[in-house]
């Protein structure tokens, strides 16, 4: 009977650890070698697909790639036994002897027959035991490639480059990309200092996952890139961000009671007219229109589609605007002047009053903030100094989609508010700038 976890000591769970590590190594050979003999032995007929990915798929919780990975593993192990031999006896990882193969499979042009079988052995040495490190394989690999090969290596083959962008039906964007080694390079060097942990307003640590850390970096080096002048040109003018909404849609964000009360009796007032009449009630006559029209519409991203109106009032704090005026059907009528929310004087002041993001804790740099109009310009706030204040992009998503509140104080500097889950009191706090050393 198999000792419950709980129950073992700490020497006990470090060697059950490393003897089910070797089993997992050794069962996955194991595959590999059926898979292999599937490939040889089995008919279509038999497994009922083309080949044995298709069937591993279908038959496991494999997906399509790593079953493909299995089946090329096997099919490239039956011309290579020594790297075989090495995945059989549990010392090479399976990914290790993917690298190796693909370097036997396809060797640099110039290096001799005996070279190649030489240059995999070392190879498979190094791949052997806990010691052996991606890295030091793949720098082998290069250099016979550099010294043997007249093409370059895979790493710094920059025409592989591929860069998917795909829209998801929930209104996201999913990347994948396969990069060069420079290119891959550049990217980790530029996320690098943006993706460093930092603390919460409270002081605790930051709990976002390294994959969320990136993706916030991200966006900020997307900020910088579209907020530089140095930028090529399309349609006219420089690359930014539109948002198209109705002027209603942007003010109109009716969630207080009072307004659900007017609504009710506006519904009633609506089914009792039709009540009296042979027309369909207005609601019905509304639906489609209501729904799939700009009735409670939302903003419109030309890229991206919809986007709710709480975001859309985020963006509209610190923008370009540009009022068209439409008919009913929708038609441009009149082209307003294009004004931007907040000058570029004003972002001067406030980046010598707030000096980068307000917020308690942050003081990310100002060339990284939005001004944040305290109150919301969409509902009539005027774009003064005793109404904006300097918020990073986290930050400013952050007061427009939680209960976080910030006003401006006797002392002429933001001052926040903390929603009672996060301090019961409700104890104001101070902007980042003007807040001692000890959240600096």
């Amino acid at each position: 009977m198999t000792t419950a976890i709980w129950q073992l000591s700490e020497s006990e769970l470090l060697a059950d650890a490393t003897a089910v590590s070797h089993q997992i190594q050794l069962l996955e050979a194991r595959r590999i070698a059926l898979v292999a003999d599937i490939d040889t032995r089995v008919s279509r007929e038999k497994l009922g697909f083309p080949g044995p990915a298709g069937w591993l798929t279908s038959t496991t919780l494999l997906s399509p790639s790593k079953a493909n990975k299995i089946v090329a593993l096997a099919r490239g192990m039956a011309a290579f036994p020594d790297i075989a031999d090495a995945v059989n006896t549990g010392v090479m990882t399976i990914d290790h002897a993917a690298l190796i193969l693909t370097f036997a499979e396809t060797p640099p042009k110039n290096l001799p027959d005996e070279g190649r079988d030489v240059a995999r052995q070392a190879l498979i040495a190094a791949a052997t035991g806990p010691e052996a490190r991606t890295g030091r394989i793949r720098a082998a690999i290069t250099r016979l490639e550099d010294s043997f090969g007249n093409k370059k290596p895979p790493a710094e083959d920059t025409d592989r480059n591929e860069l998917f962008a795909s829209t998801t039906l929930n209104g996201r964007l999913v990347l994948k990309g396969d990069f060069d080694a420079i290119t891959g390079e550049k990217l980790l060097t530029a996320l690098s200092p943006l993706t460093e942990p930092r603390p919460a307003a409270d002081g605790t640590h930051d709990d976002r996952s390294p994959a969320k850390r990136r993706a916030d970096a991200f966006g900020h080096i997307l900020d910088q890139y579209l907020a530089s002048s140095n930028r090529p040109i399309e349609g006219g003018e420089r690359p930014h961000l539109n948002l198209h909404i109705g002027l209603r849609d942007l003010t109109d964000l009716r969630d207080s009671a009072d307004s659900a009360d007017a609504d009710d009796i506006t519904d009633d007032e609506n089914t009792r007219a039709a009540a009296e009449s042979d027309e369909p009630p207005a609601a019905e006559r509304g639906a489609y229109r209501d729904l799939f029209g700009d009735g409670t519409s939302v903003g419109w991203l030309p890229w991206m589609g919809p986007l709710s109106r709480h975001t859309s009032r985020q963006l509209a704090c610190d923008c370009v605007l540009t009022a068209i005026v439409m008919d009913e059907n929708g038609n441009p009528l009149n082209l307003a002047r294009t004004a931007r929310t907040v000058t570029a004087t004003q972002r001067k002041a406030l980046t010598a009053r707030d000096h980068g993001c307000a917020f308690p804790g942050c003081g990310k740099p100002a060339a990284w903030t939005e001004g944040h109009h305290i109150w919301h310009w969409a509902d009539g706030g005027p774009t003064d100094m005793n109404n904006l204040v300097l918020l990073c992009g986290f930050h400013h998503r952050l007061m427009h989609h939680s209960d976080w509140e910030v006003f401006i104080g006797t002392d002429n500097h933001p001052w926040f508010v903390p929603p009672a889950s996060v301090d019961p009191y409700r104890q104001p706090r101070q902007s980042h700038a003007r807040a001692g050393p000890h959240i600096a």
